[in-house]
């Protein structure tokens, strides 16, 4: 037993959707300080592009902006990371929306939205990029792919984030799904489900006055989480510590 690559990710390569902030940041910046070859995609592409370069000082980082909320964007990025590699390790499908409002006002248009950047994004995504990762794939080795769904798709947020919600739970469900699936072609799906880390989603709480110490109080270890707790579980599931496990929903919360 080599305990000494346990954990090891070097030259894997990864790409990290909703890279250039919040959850994928962290994710994203662990995989490069880790060795491995990421590409980071986001929606704005002069702040995926500064992101890269500053994550290129310390490792191998690519930029590939798109859109994933539409299907041509989701294309438009498979089709960039085909051009580029011919075997992914580790897909992170981790790009997401959110949408808050008082239920008799809640909007249809942001059902759409929210499942399809949520829910269609990363099952359509993961099915372009399968001849990627069935090539990089092994029995001794597979191909990884994680989705960052949340604890909201555990239990009942406090929020009026309907769709949100219903859309974490979707992805956990696909998650199972395609680890079902996907299992006899070497490739193991899991999700991690965080509770409350610092992001865009979460600065309209945490930034508020006591919000920070609010939020810390729900949370039985009295902390919001920190890089550390979801690259950790990351490097799990992407090197060989996790390699037998599929279709799991960890909770990092």
């Amino acid at each position: 037993m080599d305990l000494s690559s346990l954990f090891s990710v070097d030259g894997k390569v990864a790409v990290v959707t909703g890279g250039s902030r919040g959850i994928g940041l962290m994710i994203a910046e662990g995989l490069v300080r880790a060795g491995a070859s990421v590409v980071i995609s986001s929606r704005k592409a002069e702040v995926c592009d500064e992101v890269a370069a500053r994550l290129s000082e310390l490792g191998s980082c690519e930029s590939m902006p798109a859109d994933l909320s539409t299907p041509d964007g989701v294309d438009a990025l498979a089709s960039a990371v085909a051009d580029r590699h011919d075997a992914v390790h580790l897909l992170v499908n981790n790009a997401g929306a959110t949408w808050g409002a008082p239920l008799e006002d809640f909007p249809d248009e942001a059902w759409d939205k929210v499942h399809a950047t949520n829910v269609k994004a990363p099952f359509r995504l993961t099915a372009k990029l399968l001849p990627q990762l069935r090539a990089a794939a092994s029995a001794d080795d597979p191909a990884r792919v994680i989705n960052i769904g949340s604890v909201d798709g555990i239990r009942v947020p406090s929020t009026d984030n309907y769709p949100y919600a219903a859309s974490k739970a979707a992805i956990h469900m696909v998650t199972r799904q395609l680890a079902h699936r996907l299992v006899r072609d070497h490739i193991t799906v899991n999700a991690i489900a965080p509770g409350p880390f610092p992001s865009k989603m979460m600065a309209f709480v945490l930034e508020a006055d006591g919000g920070e110490e609010l939020v810390a109080s729900s949370v039985p270890l009295g902390r919001i989480g920190r890089p550390d707790d979801v690259v950790g579980a990351t490097l799990f599931l992407a090197s060989r510590a996790g390699s037998y496990l599929t279709g799991a929903i960890i909770p990092v919360d």
